[in-house]
């Protein structure tokens, strides 16, 4: 499950900007020939954002647009139909650049947690105020995801699919910091076996490939995920510490793989490729790890979607990625 073939040297986390989705393939497709993903475009509005394109893809659980954000609702409406529109756009898309793809291919969905913290129920607080609803949640995002994987498994059946499950909230739920709908009290932790559980529950949609559960947000729980059964961890690497260290070791030393966040996700200018992972090389030796490892057990990518970045810059950024993987490769030590 964590073969080296599993995944690619280097790739993109999710979104990117503009509107065009022929453009947006193009440029996942022509970046990272090895390990292309399936783009996100929010700047299309409600539906293309991470929390409705994943709404979108709900089995028998539909969502609307308030002006609070995302409410489950009784049947789908123009939000849902839009959001599975633009998903169907981008899949036209992806499809005409991998026709001869083989090897992996990534697609990305919001998590069952960060999910259960955003959208609403009909009181207007959040899913996560309810454990029935969240379980109701996670079985209908798990069946969601399964018919979607087929899907792109019948357009592109030369690719080895990698899930990827983006959970920013996460931590926050785990410590009981997501505010409630009027701001001034937040809801309860939400205990860290059902956490898990629930993770184990969504992630084994994907019983034919691996997952790896992406976070931007600082403290990742790089253990509970392993548990779930996560076979790779994504993360901004400039938010570790050291007293990461001994949970990443165990990570690495687990098989599991690393897609370390280190080339910059909005515009600016950009070091050497050898200096944007200089920090994974001192990680490496700090903990006491083989060099030749390093390959082996890191992917890189910036440290969250490119939305907030001029085209430009993005195409430079992701083909940056490619650099400092081999720049990586070739100079472990």
């Amino acid at each position: 499950m964590n073969a080296l073939s599993d995944f690619g040297a280097a790739t993109g986390v999710g979104s990117l900007p503009g509107t065009d989705a022929r453009e947006a393939a193009k440029t996942a497709t022509g970046s990272f020939e090895d390990f292309p993903f399936l783009p996100e475009l929010p700047a299309r509005g409600p539906g293309a954002d991470m929390i409705g394109r994943t709404a979108g893809l709900l089995v028998e659980l539909y969502a609307r647009v308030e002006p609070s954000g995302w409410r489950i609702g009784d049947r789908p409406g123009r939000d849902t139909r839009r959001a599975r529109s633009w998903l169907g756009e981008d899949l036209d898309a992806l499809e005409e650049f991998t026709q001869d793809h083989q090897g992996p291919l990534k697609v990305q969905a919001v998590g069952p947690w960060t999910l259960a913290a955003a959208l609403e129920l009909r009181n207007g607080e959040s899913a996560l105020s309810d454990p029935g609803a969240c379980r109701d949640l996670a079985a209908s995002l798990a069946e969601g995801l399964r018919l979607h994987l087929a899907e792109v498994r019948r357009r592109i059946p030369g690719a080895r699919l990698v899930l990827q499950l983006d959970e920013p909230s996460l931590t926050a739920v785990l410590r009981g910091q997501v505010k409630t709908a009027s701001g001034y009290r937040t809801h309860r932790a939400v205990d860290r076996q059902i956490v898990e559980s629930t993770l184990r529950d969504v992630l084994g949609a994907h019983a034919d490939g691996p997952v790896v559960v992406h976070s931007c947000a600082p403290d990742v729980p790089f253990a509970l995920l392993r548990r779930a059964g996560a076979a790779a961890v994504s993360f901004d690497f400039s938010l570790l510490t050291e007293r990461d260290d001994d949970v990443i070791g165990e990570a690495v030393e687990a098989g599991t793989r690393l897609f370390a966040g280190v080339v910059p996700g909005t515009d600016t200018a950009l070091s050497d490729p050898a200096g944007s992972v200089m920090g994974v090389r001192t990680l490496w030796r700090r903990l006491g790890l083989r060099p030749g490892l390093l390959a082996e057990s890191v992917t890189v990518t910036p440290p969250c979607g490119l939305a907030g970045a001029s085209p430009a810059y993005a195409r430079q950024a992701l083909a940056h990625c490619v650099r400092a993987a081999r720049s990586l490769a070739d100079n472990p030590e």
